[in-house]
């Protein structure tokens, strides 16, 4: 058995495909077996797949499950005591699970690290830096657009970017896999979230390198189903991850992060999506578990990084304005 089991959800990344498997292939570290959830693909990815990578192993759904339920399908397959997610439309450096594994065993507290993703189309700028959420209510992958000579320190981030990140199963096995109720989107910030209140860290290693293109499967960076699913989803995060108490607390901040949100949509003529998004969000709640009891301590350190990402935020705005 391998220590390490990469998952790779498809879903008509055919165009993508080969780049990201042949990086695979010339990792430096061997120590890993490659699983591919295919989420209905109408594009012979997986004919493409079989025959041209036969270590690859493959398990093709006649529907789209989501990227949630793509990930659950291969985790669950595996039996390693690490998973590797991996996005379809990434090319990764030669020491990409070296320095991931390197990282994830140093510290036992450590449920996740996520590596440094660069812009695969152009490699001067940032992706993804670690994700970070703010008592905004406001998801932000840090460090994007900004120049990729930064962010090369490694530490503490709030959730992992699921397009390149390794996770402890046994981790997972306590605190349960990524709610398939999201279907696609800050279904990582709610792992990375839920792996805080229990006690356990995550990690932005960059010596990892990922080039990432960037919403390879959604088309675009905004469109009406991605705005629309992650309105919806940024209201079951607050409510699955934040105790009556904080929710309180942090009510005038979200209801203005809520705001400022609409405003930027309806610029973006996606205005009507985000507030149809937040309406089903609302809706749904009665079938969404709250946060679970307990967990003072760790609520009230979450609090603090809730605040300081607001300023974090309105920083890296900046910067990435100025770079």
């Amino acid at each position: 058995m391998k220590s390490i089991t990469v998952v790779i959800p498809n879903y008509n990344g055919m165009k993508f495909l080969q780049g990201c498997l042949d990086s695979l292939r010339e990792q430096s570290d061997r120590d890993f077996e490659t699983v591919m959830i295919d989420n209905g693909s109408t594009d012979e990815s997986v004919a493409f797949v079989r025959s041209g990578y036969p270590e690859v192993k493959i398990r093709a759904y006649h529907r789209n499950t989501g990227f949630c339920g793509a990930v659950n399908a291969g985790i669950k397959l595996s039996e390693s005591p690490f998973v590797l997610l991996l996005n379809n439309d990434v090319v990764c450096d030669p020491d990409m699970v070296k320095e991931l594994r390197r990282a994830i065993t140093e510290r036992e507290d450590t449920f996740s690290c996520c590596a440094k993703l660069i812009g695969l189309y152009d490699p001067t700028k940032l992706d993804d830096a670690g994700d970070y959420y703010s008592a905004m209510g406001w998801a932000f992958a840090r460090g994007k657009g900004q120049s990729s000579s930064l962010y090369d320190r490694e530490e503490k981030v709030f959730a992992c970017c699921a397009a390149a990140a390794i996770y402890r199963r046994d981790i997972l096995d306590r605190i349960g896999l990524f709610d398939e109720r999201h279907f696609a989107y800050l279904e990582d910030i709610d792992i990375g979230y839920r792996a805080q209140i229990y006690g356990y860290s995550n990690r932005y290693i960059p010596s990892a390198i990922v080039y990432h293109a960037g919403s390879g499967t959604s088309g675009s960076r905004h469109n009406a189903f991605k705005v629309k699913l992650a309105a919806r989803n940024s209201v079951w995060l607050i409510h699955k991850n934040m105790p009556r108490w904080q929710v309180v607390l942090n009510a005038p901040l979200l209801g203005a992060g809520f705001l400022i949100k609409w405003v930027y949509f309806c610029r973006k003529k996606l205005g009507r999506e985000y507030l149809s998004g937040l309406s089903e969000g609302f809706k749904g709640l009665p079938r969404i578990p709250g946060a679970p009891a307990g967990h003072t301590g760790a609520y009230l350190s979450i609090q603090l990084q809730l605040w300081k990402n607001c300023f974090l935020r309105a920083e890296d705005a900046l910067r990435g304005k100025l770079s």
